[in-house]
């Protein structure tokens, strides 16, 4: 069974990687901002399922057979939501606001069953986990940010790589905080009839 990530996260390929699965990486090109701003108010879950939902569908085409994946994440703190900081500039004011702090990051799923190359059926999650975050010390965020990591990441970190010595603990799923829970990502494929070992086609 091939499964299609609407994604370019290199972190959300790395983790289906880990679980066994290469999956067909291919580019959305949806306009995230215009497609928020077209939805109207809308809650942390709520955004980043409808981005996940818009990503998956706009790659379909005769060509892709088989589960098509999208992927969209988003931190939320005090109330607000933060996706990538994209300068440096945010970057820092996100890590001044958030150290020594809680936030929860909201991870949207969703999968559409594009067997034969036609749509049979779709379905969508969101997982989501509370993240606390070190107390860290100015130099450490000049640093971090000079690395140009937390620039193009959700919440202006990362947990599975140089963003790791900043996270004190995760409650809840820790592959949400990746962006892409595989558990979540099995119980929609077997909502499709299918069983999860079915898509493992990379040797560990």
């Amino acid at each position: 069974m091939r499964l299609y990530l609407a994604s370019t996260s290199p972190a959300r390929l790395a983790t289906l990687r880990a679980a066994g699965i290469e999956p067909l990486v291919v580019h959305s090109n949806v306009d995230e901002d215009a497609a928020v701003a077209a939805a109207g108010p809308l809650s942390p879950e709520e955004m980043v399922l409808l981005l996940a939902r818009l990503k998956a569908e706009a790659v379909l085409g005769p060509e892709v057979d088989g589960l098509v994946l999208g992927g969209d994440s988003a931190f939320e703190l005090d109330g607000a939501v933060y996706g990538k900081p994209h300068t440096a500039v945010v970057a820092r004011e996100r890590w001044e606001l958030q150290r020594g702090r809680e936030g929860q990051l909201h991870s949207g799923h969703w999968l559409i069953d594009h067997r034969g190359g036609r749509v049979n059926g779709a379905a969508g999650e969101v997982s989501s986990a509370h993240v606390q975050f070190s107390d860290v010390t100015d130099a450490e965020i000049d640093a971090y940010i000079a690395t140009g990591e937390p620039l193009q990441v959700a919440g202006a970190f990362t947990i599975d790589s140089l963003g790791a010595a900043f996270i004190d603990g995760v409650r809840g799923d820790p592959h949400a905080v990746v962006g892409v829970s595989v558990a979540t990502v099995r119980r929609l494929v077997r909502g499709f009839g299918i069983e999860w070992p079915g898509l493992w086609n990379r040797a560990l």
